[in-house]
């Protein structure tokens, strides 16, 4: 694999930590960090560059997906690996 995207993988999962700490200290609701996510996929989806691939764009999409997914997952008490993330984002699309 190439290394940079095992440093993407840990950065995603970085990230999904800390918005699991970000719900745990109140510092957002779980609604509020949902909503953050939405909008930053809506931003992706509504981008009007016509010069990227649907596949290019899902490759956008796919951190935003994950951390949807881990937040969904944090509320029910869960921790889901990447590759588990990776499947649940591969099933959305």
């Amino acid at each position: 694999m190439n290394t940079a995207n095992l440093q993407l993988k840990g950065l995603i999962m970085a990230m999904a930590s800390i918005c699991d700490a970000i719900v745990e200290k109140e510092l957002l609701t779980s609604g509020e960090l949902n909503a953050a996510l939405a909008k930053a996929k809506q931003a992706v989806e509504d981008n009007d560059d016509h010069e990227l691939s649907d596949a290019n764009r899902a490759a956008i999409l796919f951190p935003i997906r994950v951390l949807q997914l881990a937040e969904e997952a944090g509320r029910r008490g869960e921790r889901l690996t990447f590759s588990d993330y990776a499947k649940l984002v591969g099933k959305m699309t």
